[in-house]
């Protein structure tokens, strides 16, 4: 659609012979004060000025933007393309197909149902480490991956030829984010006739990894990307912008996940909900680009809708090291620089406001041990697991000793052993005890593989370098090789207790080791390559060892998992792990040779060399000098053109998949992976009046910080529940119930799992459970004595009765991943409305997609303090003012008690813009959408 350019802004730009069309952004009074990623926008709302959906009012007020004022302008931003990985692409391809048949049942064609945006989905979060430790161990993984998704992958292959503008990279190739900024992004956008800037939605949280590069990006749910595939704008608000300045140089021994760690610290204690992040000033020129890519990565931990660093000529070297062409770089550079989008770091941007790190004062740090924004200095380390054990192994002492000094137990796992040769004969007995010095101890025998052993609360039972976000940084990785290398030579290896892998983030990483001869050591120490995806950091690690699964079970035993990644919430890494903690690449190694997370790196031997002298981790751990020698030895364009140069094609086995043909996809009725969902089932052309909400219950009464991985389907399925039981009837064997998140196209499975993340505590249980039960399980009213039952039995008994339901919880709920199923899991239980003290923005945003209503409670009043136990019945009013073409400002809540006391208070309607609005009177957003395709 063509721009009513009010402004006046249309013009040519050539570059080597090429003309492109272009939106001026000086077109427009007040544009060159603006922050870079507003600059953007700006550029975005020009381009698509249509009188209607953006108007001149549109334009002015993001020109005249107040940076103090508080967000109230709703502004439509169009993104340029869409990217997706398999978790959350599957359920997109899978309501494309259904809307495909809702449009043609309802009379329309079927090829409208088209991504109008370039739209890229890369298979990265399907691999599982069944194997690990052994050369073999990437074959065999890529071999089950593809025994267990061959469903799920014969349906991506088909949406990749029924739909335009929709490409698949297939497994094996390496991780979204890190794939995106190697090969997909383009930072200037060249199509048809125009040059704009490179601006995106994705279906992963961690899409802001390409803020690094210049691309303006954020995770969305899967439903906001399907709006978008299909020529949705994103309806937002103008945000504030915090600027954040970064001064003087990493420290020797300080990687660039120890600065991630402590951004992540200092933005979350700041509150960025809601704003943008945008670094500036003259110290970001030193930035390299993968530490910069590192750091927008985290932008979700931050809370953060982006966090982005400007265009320049670190931007450019790295397009040019990644194998990107000629003429895209001189694109890049002379529309960056003819819009004002290239950084001048003697000009300083309007802020709303600003912060600041001299980075000479980061320190080696690690987080845990269930939030990203937790951070512990590593000096701090060992006691602050102590006093985090309590909250894990019950009984657990204080830190401290009578004398009022920390204690180091004789019994010490760092105690040197005569084991470091790294595998040969087994090793002689070795324990991961801490002893009775200042902690709760439960020493467990094990034994493994011809050794013996004793494991204790706090060992490091998965050791991994996984996830985008620090895979990506060369840096860190080849640090983490040089670690290995240097442990090796010194005699050191990894405790047996400990499951090693090592998931790069692309096919680089494997070139780049082998050319600078690293894969020998890390393979000694057991890092061994286990496959290109997101493993462990989603909740792939795979099962423990059996004979370490069973101890920890058996002992009750609170253990660790150590990874390179950005997530460690609760139940998110592996079932039979308590303890969660980020940390570098190399220290993730270091707590492999430790095998404990009660361990002092500074006064604790990692063991002893040859020569019988303790080595400690200063002795092992690379200079700066080495690894930048490395680096600058090691790395080429080369790597990365050949590396990528079929990205789409993917290899033997991919090729051979049978693929179904046609317009409309075939259902397998016998498919347990993907199902055709009930979204569009009985819907009119025209939508019905949105309706009050009448004696509602509630299936769930939370606390504070549940995030979309306590409600959304993720990691293993359990025997005996639900999911497990809808598996087992239709004929699948527990070896191949697989994760949901590979089932995420099978809705059945999906709704079966919703709520039921082991670590959710339903306080609705307190009442009749002593000290609450944890995972899946809830109160059914309607039943007499409303006995325990699993959620998805209890919202099935409630829908027989045609009763509504709510959700009750605290503060920052529905943080975490951009996971739709979180919303539509709640929807398809029968909830209606979910009355928290406040929102993270995905989730809010995703609930409203699938006709839930968010709603907050009052300033300052929480479920407990309005003394709501979560028995009573719930009556909403007020809603129907959308009918009139209004957004209440708030709602009456009337929760009547058994006894017939009533409590009645006003929750604020969290619906925030006019485009949520119409989206919420439609059912959800795909219901407006498909309307809106069939009135054209």
């Amino acid at each position: 659609m063509a721009s009513t350019d009010s402004f006046g802004a249309r013009g040519q730009l050539d570059v080597g012979g090429t003309g492109y069309e272009i939106f001026r952004l000086s077109a427009v009074e007040g544009s060159q004060r603006l922050p870079f990623s507003l600059k953007v926008l700006l550029e975005n709302l020009l381009r698509t000025e249509d009188g209607a959906n953006v108007t001149a009012d549109h334009i002015n007020a993001l020109a005249n933007w107040d940076p103090q004022a508080e967000p109230s302008t709703e502004i439509q931003f169009t993104p340029a393309r869409v990217i997706m990985q398999d978790f959350t692409g599957v359920p997109c391809v899978v309501d494309l197909a259904t809307m495909r048949e809702a449009v043609t049942e309802m009379g329309g064609d079927p090829s409208k149902v088209n991504p109008l945006a370039p739209a890229e989905l890369v298979i990265d979060h399907s691999v599982m480490i069944d194997f690990f430790g052994t050369p073999d161990a990437f074959e065999r993984n890529i071999e089950f991956e593809y025994g267990r998704n061959k469903e799920r992958y014969q349906f991506l292959r088909w949406g990749q030829g029924a739909f335009d503008e929709f490409k698949v990279v297939p497994p094996g190739t390496g991780i979204v984010h890190q794939v995106n900024i190697e090969k997909l992004a383009r930072v200037v956008m060249p199509r048809n006739g125009q040059a704009y800037p490179d601006t995106l939605v994705g279906t992963d949280s961690h899409t802001t990894m390409v803020n690094g590069l210049g691309v303006l990006g954020w995770g969305v749910g899967g439903i906001e990307a399907e709006a978008a595939m299909l020529g949705q704008p994103v309806s937002m608000l103008i945000p504030q912008v915090l600027g954040f300045k970064l001064t003087g140089e990493i420290p020797t021994g300080v990687t660039a996940t120890d600065v991630v760690l402590t951004i992540t610290e200092m933005l979350r204690r700041k509150g960025v909900v809601g704003k943008f992040v945008e670094f500036y000033g003259a110290g970001v020129g030193a930035v390299p680009l993968a530490n910069r890519a590192t750091i927008g990565n985290m932008s979700p931990e931050f809370g953060s809708t982006a966090a982005i660093f400007p265009i320049d000529e670190e931007t450019v070297r790295y397009l040019r090291l990644t194998g990107r062409s000629d003429d895209q770089i001189a694109l890049v550079e002379a529309y960056a620089k003819e819009q004002g989008l290239w950084h001048d770091p003697e000009r300083e941007p309007v802020y709303s406001e600003t912060l600041e790190l001299d980075l000479s004062t980061v320190v080696p740090s690690i987080a845990g041990p269930k939030r990203p924004q937790d951070r512990i200095a590593l000096s701090e380390a060992k006691p602050a697991f102590r006093s985090s054990l309590g909250d894990y192994a019950p009984g657990s002492a204080s830190s401290v000793d009578e004398a009022g000094e920390e204690s180091f137990p004789a019994s010490d796992p760092a105690a040197p052993s005569a084991e470091g040769n790294g595998g040969g004969a087994p090793r002689p007995a070795i324990s991961a005890a801490a002893g009775a010095g200042g902690r709760t101890s439960k020493p467990t025998t094990v034994s493994m593989n011809g050794a013996e052993f004793e494991i204790d609360h706090g060992a490091v039972v998965i050791a991994s370098i996984t996830s985008c976000t620090n895979t990506s940084n060369p840096s860190v990785m080849l640090g983490a090789a040089l670690l290995a290398k240097n442990a090796v030579d010194k005699g050191l290896a990894v405790k047996p207790w400990v499951k090693t892998s090592m998931a790069p983030g692309s096919q680089v990483v494997t070139d780049y080791y082998e050319k600078a001869g690293l894969w020998p050591y890390l393979d000694k120490l057991g890092y061994n390559l286990v496959g290109y995806g997101c493993t462990t950091c989603i909740g792939n690690s795979g099962p423990l060892p059996e004979e370490i699964s069973a101890a920890v079970n058996d002992a009750d035993l609170a253990v660790c998992s150590v990874l390179s990644g950005n997530r460690n919430f609760e139940g998110r890494i592996n079932p039979d792990v308590k303890m969660n903690y980020l940390a570098s690449p190399p220290l993730v190694i270091a707590y492999a040779l430790a095998g404990t997370m009660d361990f002092d790196f500074e006064n604790q031997p990692l063991g002893r060399d040859s020569g019988g002298n303790d080595v400690f981790l200063r002795d092992i751990w690379p200079s700066t000098e080495d690894i930048n020698a490395v680096v600058d030895s090691s790395i080429d364009s080369d790597m990365f053109t050949s590396s990528y140069s079929d990205v789409f094609q993917g290899d033997d086995r991919w090729r051979a998949l049978p693929t179904p043909e046609g317009q409309i996809f075939e259902w397998d009725q016998q498919s347990t992976y993907v199902r055709k969902p009930p979204y569009f089932e009985g819907m009119s052309q025209t939508p019905d009046p949105v309706s009050d909400i009448s004696g509602a219950r509630v299936l769930a009464l939370l606390g504070d910080s549940v995030t979309t991985d306590h409600i959304s389907p993720a990691g293993a399925i359990k025997p005996g529940t639900p999911a497990a039981q809808y598996l087992d009837e239709n004929g699948v064997e527990k070896k191949d119930y697989n994760s949901f998140g590979s089932r995420r196209g099978n809705h059945e499975v999906m709704i079966r799992g919703t709520f039921a993340n082991i670590r959710l505590r339903n306080l609705l249980l307190d009442a009749i459970v002593d000290g609450g039960v944890s995972g899946g399980y809830t109160r059914d009213f309607t039943a007499e004595g409303a006995p325990q039952a699993f959620i998805y039995d209890a919202a099935q008994n409630y829908a027989a009765q045609g009763t509504p339901l709510v959700v009750l919880g605290g503060k920052e709920y529905g943080s975490g991943s951009s996971r739709d199923w979180a919303a539509k899991g709640t929807a398809l239980l029968g909830v209606k409305a979910v009355i928290v003290e406040s929102f993270e923005r995905i989730h809010r945003s995703n609930l409203i997609g699938m006709g839930v209503v968010p709603l907050q409670f009052p300033d300052g009043e929480t479920a407990s303090s309005l003394g709501l136990d979560g028995t009573e019945t719930f009556d909403i009013a007020g809603i129907t003012a959308l009918n009139e073409g209004k957004t209440p400002k708030s709602v009456t809540v009337t929760a009547t008690k058994d006894s017939g006391e009533t409590v009645e208070f006003d929750a604020k309607v969290r619906i925030d813009t006019p485009g949520e609005a119409d989206y919420y009177r439609n059912g959800g957003i795909l219901q407006y959408v498909l309307r809106g395709m069939l009135a054209n």
